[in-house]
């Protein structure tokens, strides 16, 4: 067995100072069949260690159904590590932000009114069940236990919510009676408040940036004044939002930061060295002031870019490490064109006209009252006495076509803090609402989804709403087991397609979207994810492990108007303009 532990100057591994190399892979985030290519290429770049976060709600979307299997086999991706020869750092939360939906926090769990991150009772009942589930996984597989973690954070960026010493205290408690041994530590902004407020004297501290390391490592030496030094989010990247543009960080700056960090003598986790895919419906959102939900991609201008390819940035950080630390003669194979083909969609009819078979009640009910964990809820209103008039919403969240009849009045959307629409006399009003994602930092967590409070007409409220459920997954599985078959058009919205493809083998590919406008797309059932001509994404990854050599379904559910009825696969990536 080996022991790791922290020094007066630096980490201890076997005794012997040791300075850790780590990258970020979230597992939730790469299909399993993909993690031990993308963790082997980390040792290829240099690294020593593998970071990962656990995303509470991937593991419990509904109360009391634990999973950790298949996507959510946290042991195994611990395996995976230790069989490359590599260490592991766990952050458990259980908030970790992650331009995650939710922040990682399940929607039963932020969908009362408990005080989130908080010693409250009820709330810190459910997180210790939570961490006692993951510390059965992570505990025997502690170096000192011959596995390969060695050191497991305590909450995340806590010191930019809260401080709440006595939550902290219980977390720390929890965590050592569930028989973690190894290190502790918390990470915060190097500002003075956030790393008094976010950490406790037990709790080894580190610092989250991307830039200044000199400067930041030292505001960390003042509140950190024994031990190693560590960077443990070195953002070597950014995420995007739908509407805005691919980020992208120079990659010379990007290496001379990192080179500064380790000549330094500091350890560091780069924040990502393979961001992923926000596959199906986990994509976060942002809130400052303006919604913004995240796209599909978790590229983040990493190292190995969303299909696990080096980039640039891998060989430059490459080279850095080298410098410090041995690194393997060995190089990942580059990237090869993807396979390049067109095939014709198939109209298989509308796909949100369920019928309101939700019961009557006076106000609109929230996805978070249905429990609902999908994208759509569809609200239906009887117009009193047929009438129009203008239409006033307290908050939509986040998207909505508004319909009368069946006939398309226009649309609401949180980010542009649209409230009215004139709508025009008739008999039924329809209003389709989509769930954006989940704002994923700060007092926003668990703020409830749908139609928030009852909309007016006229001044007066409406009354007797159906709020029906509509899971896409599902719609999407029935519509390929009973294919195309309908007369509809491509302008008509929304509407559902079909199409088949060939393979000679199961492979990544990237299908292009430039033609289609809003939506969900799946390949043999599996969830790809959104997409949106607002950009800047235009592509959706699908991983080789959803493919079949032979033939091969896609089903695109669209929400507005595809321009072509054809699925496109291009050669590579494109995620859209960057800043200029």
């Amino acid at each position: 067995m080996t022991s790791f532990s922290i020094g007066e100057t630096d980490f201890l591994r076997a005794g012997l100072p040791h300075q850790v190399i780590a990258g970020a892979i979230h597992y939730f985030r790469v299909h399993p069949d993909q993690w031990q290519d993308r963790i082997r290429k980390a040792r290829l770049m240099g690294l020593n260690t593998i970071e990962t976060y656990v995303a509470w709600n991937a593991h419990e979307p509904r109360r009391g159904e634990w999973d950790a299997t298949g996507w959510n086999d946290l042991g195994r991706f611990l395996d995976l590590i230790q069989a490359e020869g590599m260490d592991a750092i766990v952050r458990p939360g259980p908030y970790i932000c992650a331009e995650w939906h939710n922040g990682g926090l399940p929607n039963w769990l932020t969908a009362g009114e408990r005080e989130l991150r908080s010693s409250e009772p009820t709330y810190l009942a459910d997180v210790s069940e939570y961490l006692r589930r993951v510390y059965e996984i992570v505990a025997p597989r502690q170096i000192d236990r011959g596995g390969s973690v060695v050191l497991v954070q305590i909450e995340n960026e806590y010191g930019a919510y809260g401080s709440d010493k006595a939550y902290l205290e219980a977390l720390v408690a929890l965590t050592r009676e569930a028989g973690i041994t190894v290190p502790l530590t918390t990470v915060d902004q190097p500002t003075d408040q956030m790393l008094a407020d976010g950490s406790l004297p037990e709790l080894h501290k580190t610092g989250s940036f991307g830039s200044r390391s000199a400067e930041r490592l030292a505001t960390l030496r003042t509140h950190q004044p024994t031990g190693p030094l560590m960077c443990s989010e070195f953002w070597d990247g950014w995420f995007d939002w739908w509407g805005g543009v691919h980020h992208t960080t120079d990659v010379a700056a990007a290496a001379a930061d990192l080179d500064e960090l380790l000549a330094a003598g500091a350890s560091v986790n780069i924040y990502m060295f393979h961001g992923g895919t926000n596959f199906g419906l986990t994509n976060g959102a942002n809130h400052k002031g303006r919604y913004l939900p995240i796209v599909t991609s978790y590229d983040y201008d990493a190292p190995l870019d969303e299909a696990g390819n080096p980039t640039e940035k891998f060989f430059a950080f490459r080279d850095v490490i080298a410098k410090y630390a041995p690194v393997p003669e060995e190089l990942p194979l580059p990237a090869e064109p993807a396979p390049v083909f067109s095939v014709p969609l198939s109209p298989a009819g509308a796909w949100t006209d369920a019928a309101a078979s939700a019961p009557a009640s006076a106000a609109p009910v929230t996805f978070d009252e249905l429990e609902h964990l999908s994208a759509l809820v569809r609200y239906d209103v009887s117009l009193p006495d047929g009438q129009g008039g203008r239409l006033v919403l307290d908050e939509v969240r986040d998207l909505a076509w508004v319909g009368v009849d069946g006939q398309p009045v226009g649309m609401l959307s949180r980010t542009r803090h649209d409230r009215a629409l004139r709508i025009p006399a008739g008999r039924t009003l329809s209003i389709l609402v989509e769930d954006q994602g989940r704002v994923n930092y700060d007092h926003r967590l668990g703020e409830q989804k749908g139609l928030i409070s009852t909309p007016e007409l006229d001044g007066l409220p409406l009354t007797g709403w159906h709020s029906t459920p509509l899971d896409v997954a599902e719609i999407a599985a029935a519509i390929a087991s009973r294919g195309s078959g309908s007369s509809i058009s491509a302008g008509s919205a929304p509407s559902a397609w079909v199409g088949e493809f060939a393979l000679d083998s199961a492979s990544d590919l990237f299908l292009d979207t430039d033609a289609w406008g809003k939506g969900y797309a799946f390949v043999n059932g599996f969830f790809l994810g959104r997409y949106w001509r607002n950009g800047p994404q235009r592509t959706l990854f699908v991983p080789a492990p959803a493919t079949n050599a032979g033939t091969n379904t896609v089903v695109v559910l669209e929400l507005e108007h595809v321009l072509a009825p054809t699925a496109d696969c291009v050669s590579a990536l494109a995620l859209g303009d960057t800043e200029e």
